[in-house]
Order: C-alpha cells, then structure tokens, then sequence
C-alpha cells in the first residue's frame, strides 16, 4: 500500500519513536512494568491538560469520552446548554438526548465562536442549566472558541463546563485548573499523534462530586470505578497497551520540546497554511481559527470531494472534507500533531495543484510562497 501523508484533522502521522515503542513485544497489564506506563502517562497528561487531577486513560475512542463525561457528572433530567456550531459541538446535544437531559440548543452559524456575552444572557435567564458543554476547538469548522471567558461565565453561574479538547489540548493553551474547565475530554489520535482507540477525560473535584449524585446507569463507563484503579496504577478493564506504550513516548517528546513551543509550533503552522489558502483565493470558513485545521471554501464551481479525491489518488495526500450542508464545498486541511513545516509545504503544494485540476483559477505557487514568507517571518 501507498505511504499517504495525512493532513487530515486527524488521525494524524505517528511518530517513528512511538512506531517502534507500540511493535515492541507486548507485556500484561497486570504487571508492574504496564502499571509503571499507566503512572507515567498519567503524570505526561497532567502536565499537557495542566488539570487538578491526573487525566483517566480509557480504551475507546474521544466519542466514547464524550459519553461517560456525560453519564459520569450529570443527572437525568438535568438541563444541559450544548453549544454547537458544528457536528462534535452538536454531538453533545446528541449524547445528552440519548441519556434524558434536558437539552438547551445554542445554535451557532458553522463557522462562527460563541459570544461569551450570550453565554452569561443564556445562564442569567435560566437559571436551571447547570451544565455547559463545547468543542473547544470544533473540528468541522476550523473554530476556537474563546475558552478562558467561556469559562469565566460558567463559573460565576455556578456551571459545570464539560469540553470537547480533542482538536485543542496539544494544540492550544488551555489551562484546566487556571481556567476553572471543569471536565476536558481528548482521544489519541489527534494532537498525541497515535492510532484512535484510546481517550481521556480529566475532571476537577467539583466535577467528582457530582459523580456520586449521578443516577445514569455505569458499567463499563463508570470513571469512579476507573479513578480507584488508576489511582493505583492499574485500569477497571482491559487496556489498549500498544497505544498506552506509544502515549509514554509522545508525552516524552512533547516534554522535550517544551508544551509552549509545542503549542507555539502549531501557531505556526496555523497561520502559515490560513496565509497560503488565502493566497489561493479561498474562503476561510472560521472567524476566529483553529491551529488544528483550516477550513476553506472553495468557489462555486469548484467540487470540494473532486479536489479531496485527486489529492488523494494523485498525490497520496490526505485531507479531510466538509460535514453535512458544507460537503460540497468544505477542504479541511490538518495541521496538528507531530506535523513539520516540510510536511505543511508538500501539502499545500499538491493541494494547489489538485484545485487547478479541479477548475480553481489560481496562481502556480502562489499558496507555498505565501506559507514560506509567515515561516520565514517566525524565526
């Protein structure tokens, strides 16, 4: 098979060092070597979410974080504010139905970050929301929300804020216990850069509390069961012991590159590929943007899923296109986790030439060239 380059919203390139880690012969996990990987990603992960309490590892993918933090710190019944703007932002709302909450739509224009301002409107007026949930960082849109006010709102409410970090943590500065994010949920398979099968879900202790209030039925997505085994450096169920092998490596890497630059690195790449697809005459869908991925609209006339397949079939670059209403239109282009500068260039470089197979009028070179001068400009 074709060695692809991915730069998609993930899953993303896997690092060599973390390749190697996850072929290494596998080991119990009812060992003490296996409880020595779960204490030290454990420590790795605080440090990136920079959260009160030690993240949970769970065997899943970031959907099923999203569900045992809904099962975990509500109650039925409750009304929860889901802000959307998005399918992962809606995705909440969803998971929220399916377990009988109250669920209060804030309804966004895909492409635009919540007003802070509306959130304290909305929590003033109903007082009943007790909880806040959003995608920080929404992955079909290409938006970052303003989270430190979002934040600040929900906690002179007395709101529970759950977030959706999966395209942010790694990506973004976003301080749990500085900020007062109450619930933050991740998957491996975006700013770690491993394979999708394992997710976090980190909560303050007044989340925790909560917990012991909940009424939902818990099984396997019970995270009190979870955080008693953890705490001892053991999981409740059968872990994914490659990706956990694989999670030690990453979190070593980013502690050697330092998280400020990690997330200084994904600015960068941010910027330079929001630069080159404006260059290209392409409209950039999110006002305020993401360092995770960029979503551009391409003209009328011009096929979205014409430009993504021959990208793919031609240069073995993978991209991701839009969701629902934006399909015909939407390129999301990827530019987090272990992503280089050399990566960002080949991929704009053949994503150039794929829109003018496609029927887009655009300068040869003009979309690298401008992606060179951001990087040139940044050192």
């Amino acid at each position: 098979m074709r060695e692809e380059l991915l730069m998609a919203p993930g899953p993303t390139q896997v690092p060599e060092r973390a390749r190697l880690a996850m072929a290494q012969t596998l080991c119990h996990h009812r060992t003490n070597q296996f409880s020595e990987v779960i204490r030290s990603c454990r420590a790795g992960l605080s440090e990136v979410f920079s959260s009160e309490e030690a993240p949970l590892l769970l065997t899943c993918s970031g959907t099923g974080a999203f569900e045992a933090a809904m099962v975990n710190f509500t109650r039925r019944g409750e009304r929860v504010a889901c802000v959307g703007g998005g399918k992962f932002g809606e995705r909440w709302g969803e998971v929220g139905r399916a377990y009988g909450l109250d669920v209060v739509d804030v309804a966004l224009e895909w492409g635009d970050a919540l007003d802070p301002d509306r959130l304290d409107a909305l929590l003033r007026d109903d007082p009943g929301c007790r909880v806040i949930t959003i995608s920080a960082s929404e992955t079909s849109t290409g938006v970052f929300h303003p989270m430190e006010r979002i934040a600040e709102v929900s906690r002179s409410h007395g709101a529970l804020l759950m977030v959706d970090g999966i395209t942010a943590v790694g990506v973004h500065t976003l301080p749990m216990k500085e900020w007062g994010i109450d619930v933050m949920v991740c998957g491996s398979q975006k700013s770690f850069s491993l394979p999708p099968g394992m997710g976090f879900v980190a909560a303050s202790e007044r989340a925790w509390e909560r917990a012991d209030r909940s009424d939902h039925p818990r099984y396997y997505f019970d995270l009190r069961r979870e955080r008693k085994k953890q705490a001892a450096n053991q999981t409740a169920f059968t872990p994914a012991i490659t990706i956990a092998l694989g999670l030690e490596v990453v979190l070593e890497m980013m502690k050697e590159e330092g998280l400020g630059e990690v997330v200084a690195r994904h600015g960068r790449h941010g910027d330079a590929t929001r630069a080159a697809a404006e260059a290209l005459g392409l409209e950039l869908l999110a006002k305020s943007p993401s360092n995770a991925t960029t979503a551009m609209l391409v003209p009328e006339g011009v096929s979205a899923p014409q430009v993504c397949k021959l990208l793919h079939s031609v240069y073995g670059v993978r991209i991701a296109g839009g969701q629902e209403h934006l399909k015909p239109r939407l390129l999301r282009f990827g530019h987090l986790g272990f992503i280089s500068e050399r990566d960002v260039l080949a991929g704009l470089a053949a994503l150039e030439r794929a829109l003018i197979a496609a029927g887009h009028e655009a300068q040869r070179g003009a979309g690298v060239a401008a992606a060179q001068r951001l990087y040139d400009a940044s050192r």
